[in-house]
């Protein structure tokens, strides 16, 4: 069971164009052995889908159109008024023919999500498994957009519907009916491409409660950055060049960018989170699995196999292809400068080449979970959002972090 979900988890992450869905083994093989039920837990937290029903009376529907969903563990005791809304994650679709195939996912369908998921890291229900969050109302929003719910338009040829800031708002909508309204603290999560769309709905989260409520952020490997590839290209840029046009992501871009810099530009984390104005995180891996294997050394980039060895095993790496590691490392935190600058703000930046912390067990909180110092990410993230103390956590470059769980790939 937990096996199956992980494999669709995966499959998910790589519906994106000029992706390579066998490139998905090389994740699938680290998750397989990662991926497992804490040491001491006697049950699995599984929690079912539960559909929006009133969400097609406002064009809130999924690339196919079926209805979008969202799986709620309820919370209990002193937690029984605080929220955690995850955003789930999931790749993007920038062309007709990727978004076409992804309707046919649970990336674009309802009809094809799993009826109920695993909770774990911040969504388990376990205080030793997630000692801040454990007991909050706890909920995932599932992703079936292809734009970070923050789409709006559609392709009549095709049947596809670019609805997701319709999905986003009639889901924000469910959950203040059912309770998050009364909230005394909230907190908006999400991951990879769900980690974009924590910091693009930030502030809009914020305005749904009155000022008595304590609302933060939090985007786990959501710093997608504009960079060159080894052989000079920019094809994240390219990406997303193509959803935000496909899709009419720019009239919800934030006008704070869009009125200085082009909708492409304002798509990339870097261009937006300094002007966040509600307290948010980062929690990002410095060499970012993800963009390590499909932005920054794509197979149509490296034709000769060039950097096959350094990508499969650092240790094959040489003086150069570290120092292109080094220079991307900088470039993100260059990117989190401004945004460091505030005291409201939080950050995690690991020297580790992985991807999504947060909602895994073994990266948020167990006895060998990677750490900055002496202290993990679940920890830290609490740290901050109680104001317990500042968090801004820079790890040392690479190789000096021996915590790290790094994705092995192939």
């Amino acid at each position: 069971m937990i096996m199956k979900l992980v494999l669709l988890w995966v499959l998910g992450m790589w519906s994106v164009s000029g992706i390579d869905l066998s490139r998905s083994e090389s994740f699938l093989s680290y998750l397989d052995e990662e991926v497992t039920v804490s040491p001491g837990s006697t049950t699995t937290l599984i929690v079912p889908l539960t559909l929006i029903q009133g969400a097609a009376s406002k064009g809130a529907v999924c690339l196919d159109g079926t209805l979008p969903g969202y799986h709620l563990h309820r919370g209990f005791g002193s937690g029984a008024n605080s929220w955690v809304i995850h955003l789930e994650g999931g790749g993007w679709c920038n062309t007709i023919r990727t978004c076409v195939f992804r309707k046919t996912t649970r990336r674009g369908s309802s009809k094809f999500m799993e009826k109920s998921i695993i909770f774990t890291g911040i969504l388990s229900n376990k205080a030793e498994e997630n000692p801040d969050f454990y007991n909050w109302n706890r909920v995932r929003v599932r992703y079936c957009d292809g734009a970070s719910f923050a789409g709006e338009g559609q392709n009549e040829a095709n049947k596809l519907y670019f609805r997701g800031q319709r999905i986003w708002l009639a889901a924000m909508e469910e959950l203040m009916a059912k309770g998050m309204q009364n909230a005394n603290q909230a907190l908006l999560s999400g991951c990879s491409a769900g980690g974009l769309a924590s910091i693009l709905h930030c502030d809009e989260f914020k305005n749904l409660f009155p000022e008595t409520t304590k609302v933060k952020c939090l985007s786990d490997a959501g710093l997608f950055l504009d960079a060159t590839n080894v052989a000079g290209g920019h094809n994240l840029r390219d990406m997303y060049e193509g959803v935000v046009t496909l899709q009419g992501v720019q009239k919800n871009l934030p006008s704070t960018c869009t009125s200085q810099k082009d909708p492409t530009s304002c798509f990339f984390p870097q261009n937006l989170v300094s002007n966040v104005k509600t307290p948010m995180f980062l929690l990002n891996a410095a060499y970012d699995a993800w963009q390590v294997d499909q932005s920054l050394i794509p197979s149509l980039a490296d034709p000769h196999g060039l950097w096959r060895a350094c990508k499969t095993n650092r240790s094959h790496c040489n003086s150069l292809q570290i120092q292109f590691f080094q220079d991307f490392r900088n470039q993100m935190l260059n990117a989190v400068k401004i945004f460091s600058e505030s005291n409201q703000n939080g950050l995690f930046i690991n020297s580790c080449f992985a991807h999504c912390q947060s909602e895994r067990q073994d990266t948020w909180y167990e006895n060998d979970s990677p750490r900055i110092g002496n202290k993990g990410i679940a920890v830290s993230v609490g740290d901050w959002f109680f104001d317990r103390t500042a968090v801004k956590a820079i790890d040392c470059p690479y190789p000096c972090d021996k915590t790290c769980h790094d994705v092995i790939l192939k």
